[in-house]
């Protein structure tokens, strides 16, 4: 394990890049997207490794999300090397892009059948015969697949499935708040005891990108939280729970992204100041490439030798809250790509331009096609005052609309916003 003073920065712009000195001796892929528990899922993740991703079906996070949007933002800086698994490919017109853009020529994308691609992958091979020749050995995930064969994870799933637990951050060895956890098969969830005064928080053990976190600040949100967590328990796909302190007086709220290798060594990806709702659910982030990261050392240092000793290497980026003292908690561990990865790694080649401040957010929309879209903001995408990682159309009262997932960048903070304004004169808009 490095020592927390020598940690550099990752020198390159693709995820290719990040696991390439890993992946050498093996063919490896990386799976692009969530599983999911839905009707719609071919390989609903509903028999080991639960994942909380909605209560009900209606509530569910949809396929256009998992399978198309946020996939697609990891597809367009994968770069060269390692293979992407991709279900539902995007168009032309976004490979275009990114191929002009991001400057990765060939892309590394392996389109398998949503109904059939983990057994293909388990195999080895798929129907067509296409991997045959060109056999995945080993798959980098996002969370452990049930369907998907123990030994083809890169990591062991057990071992993945428990760090991606909301209930191991206090092992982790760094400071976090206090927080009790439950297993609902020992006690009732009336039988549970919470916290006399609000606010505090109540969370599911795997609840994706804010769902399954509960902001307990009135009755009424317990009530709710607790007709949510009944739910859960109905359908099958809750086990633990943990109540936890609530940190007050917050006034950043960050997220701190690095590397661990097979031998432990950590490379320092970035660290982006989180935009969050009220409610909890993750919107994107802004980053400043010129901070450096040695006010989280310690704590990198200690999660990093915490994952290496399980036997974990990939991607990890934890969540840490500052309140007003200057102290910092760890809220949350990811130990796999984040939201804002494809933001980090834009770092190299945007200093390069001296854009040192960007924007990331998975809500920005626009009317039209996306051919439209890149004709209308030519000039801030040749600028690279805004990139796209992910854009798809809908149609909705029959007019076309584009669903973007995007990056707003500047020399300074205000430079930045002026561009926000003047790509929102041109028709882009933040639905969150």
């Amino acid at each position: 394990m490095a020592s927390q003073t020598s940690f550099q920065f990752f020198q390159g712009n693709s995820l290719s890049d990040l696991f390439a000195q890993d992946i050498s001796n093996g063919n490896y892929a990386l799976i692009l997207n969530y599983p999911a528990t839905a009707s719609w899922a071919a390989y609903p993740n509903t028999q080991k490794y639960f994942l909380q991703d909605g209560s009900g079906e209606s509530t569910k996070t949809s396929f256009d999300k998992i399978c198309q949007k946020e996939p697609w933002k990891n597809l367009a800086v994968l770069g060269h090397g390692l293979r992407g698994v991709v279900i539902s490919p995007p168009s032309n017109t976004l490979i275009h892009y990114w191929r002009e853009h991001f400057g990765f020529r060939d892309l590394q994308a392996e389109k398998l059948d949503c109904s059939t691609y983990l057994d293909d992958l388990s195999q080895g091979n798929d129907s067509s015969g296409q991997l045959q020749s060109n056999q995945i050995d080993r798959v980098i995930t996002l969370f452990p697949f049930d369907h998907l064969l123990p030994e083809r994870h890169a990591v062991d799933p057990e071992i993945h499935y428990r760090l991606l637990s909301k209930a191991t951050l206090s092992q982790l060895g760094v400071p976090c708040p206090t927080y009790q956890t439950y297993q609902l098969s020992e006690v009732r969830l009336d039988q549970i005891p919470l916290p006399s005064q609000f606010p505090y928080l109540i969370k599911t053990s795997h609840g994706l990108s804010g769902e399954g976190t509960y902001i307990i600040r009135t009755q009424s949100d317990l009530n709710y939280c607790l007709e949510e967590l009944e739910k859960y328990l109905k359908i099958k796909l809750l086990e633990t729970i943990i109540v936890s302190d609530f940190v007050k007086h917050e006034v950043n709220n960050y997220c701190v992204q690095f590397y661990v290798n097979k031998a432990g060594e950590i490379t320092l990806i970035g660290v982006t100041q989180q935009l969050v709702s009220s409610e909890g659910t993750y919107l994107g982030g802004v980053i400043d490439y010129t901070n450096d990261l040695s006010k989280f050392s310690s704590m990198i240092a200690a999660v990093g030798k915490y994952a290496h000793q399980q036997g974990y290497f990939g991607v990890i980026g934890f969540d840490v809250l500052e309140n007003r003292n200057g102290e910092l908690y760890a809220i949350d561990a990811n130990f796999r790509i984040n939201g804002s990865t494809p933001l980090c790694l834009q770092r190299h080649q945007l200093l390069k331009l001296n854009k040192t401040i960007a924007k990331y957010s998975s809500d920005y929309r626009m009317e039209g096609t996306l051919d439209s879209i890149l004709t209308t903001l030519k000039l801030h995408l040749d600028r690279r005052d805004f990139l796209i990682l992910s854009a798809l159309e809908k149609v909705k009262y029959g007019k076309i609309y584009t669903e973007i997932y995007g990056i707003v960048t500047g020399e300074t903070v205000e430079e930045m916003q002026q561009v926000e304004q003047s790509l929102h004169q041109k028709g882009l808009h933040l639905t969150g």
